[in-house]
């Protein structure tokens, strides 16, 4: 539970991040996202009003990762679009879900995660996407595992 919990704060930093420090790279906006989507997050992931220690390194793993490779990622996504569409059209919450899941299936254990990847990301997709969202997030990264 608290690994899902903590990728949902992931989507909600690199959310954050995407509007207001899109190519803001320094680690202090960073750290203030991922503290500003903690706050916002299920209470369950926290253990006397802090977030478990335990899942907090792989919290900011995500963001963080996610955002050192982001080049590398919206490539990867952008390959995998319909001929004409442009990384940029996309919601941004469809393409914060789909950057989260792309690092975790490419950049954190692999051959393991991209099951769980693609899972927890149309699950985020239905919650904060739009009545498509979780077929086209499902779509875009089964193409993208092959």
């Amino acid at each position: 539970m608290s690994r899902k919990l903590a990728r949902e704060a992931a989507f909600k930093a690199l959310f954050q991040l995407d509007f207001n420090y899109e190519d803001d790279k320094r680690e202090y906006y960073q750290d203030l996202a991922i503290d500003m989507a903690i706050d916002t997050t299920d209470e369950s992931m926290y253990e006397d009003n802090r977030l478990s220690e335990k899942y907090l390194p792989f919290l900011k793993d995500l963001v963080k990762g996610t955002r050192a490779h982001l080049e590398e990622i919206d490539a990867l996504i952008t390959a995998n679009l319909k001929q004409g569409w442009q990384l940029a059209r996309i919601m941004a919450a469809d393409r914060n879900i789909l950057r989260l899941a792309v690092y975790e299936m490419k950049f954190v254990e692999p051959t393991i995660a991209k099951g769980i990847a693609i899972n927890e990301a149309v699950e985020l997709a239905k919650r904060y996407g739009t009545d498509d969202s979780s077929r086209f997030v499902n779509g875009i990264l089964e193409s993208i595992s092959k």
